[in-house]
């Protein structure tokens, strides 16, 4: 969506409008869904982590910066949450990706995917993806599945434009080597 709107909503909340932050959960509800989804590979704790990005965004709302695009401020708050969770629970065994029931919610009803999106979805690539280190994934994720731009990236994860060239360039080069390992052990 565009700055001027989330900006306009944020300052009717910071003015008193509680009601108003309905519209930016509803707007971006989707893609901080499937982020956590992404991260966690559950369902349940995907539903639970995007509402606590929320309430968390909700709490820190005086922060936002004028002028500041809110999509990559609230996906740092949603990435930084994800990344505590991960840690949290990093002993908790997760459900294998042949597990995962691939209509099991990550993507709400009449949700249309890019080819792209659908490529990321497949089994051996969200396999590999599953397997890449956390600040490899969330770059990749960013650019390639939510579609923002190394700018909107460096602001998300709270780094140099140069770093989040960097992490893009070095994710895809990681995914790329796992994909090529998983097709070597399948021949």
């Amino acid at each position: 969506m565009d700055r001027d709107s989330d900006y306009q909503v944020v300052a009717s909340v910071l003015a008193g409008d509680t009601e108003a932050y309905a519209v930016l959960v509803k707007r971006y509800q989707k893609p901080i869904y499937n982020l956590m989804y992404r991260m966690t590979g559950s369902c349940e704790d995907a539903l639970d982590l995007a509402q606590e990005t929320f309430i968390k965004a909700y709490a820190s709302l005086h922060r936002f910066r004028e002028g500041g695009r809110f999509f990559p401020w609230l996906y740092s708050i949603g990435l930084n949450h994800s990344r505590n969770f991960l840690r949290r629970n990093k002993a908790r065994q997760t459900l294998d990706v042949e597990d995962r029931d691939p209509g099991s919610g990550l993507d709400y009803p009449g949700q249309e995917e890019d080819r792209l999106c659908a490529r990321l979805d497949s089994m051996g690539v969200r396999r590999a993806l599953d397997r890449l280190p956390v600040d490899y994934r969330e770059a990749v994720i960013l650019r390639y599945h939510e579609e923002l731009s190394m700018e909107e990236i460096a602001a998300a994860l709270r780094i140099s434009l140069s770093g989040a060239k960097m992490r893009v360039h070095r994710g895809l080069g990681k995914l790329r080597e796992l994909l090529e390992n998983d097709c070597d052990g399948e021949r």
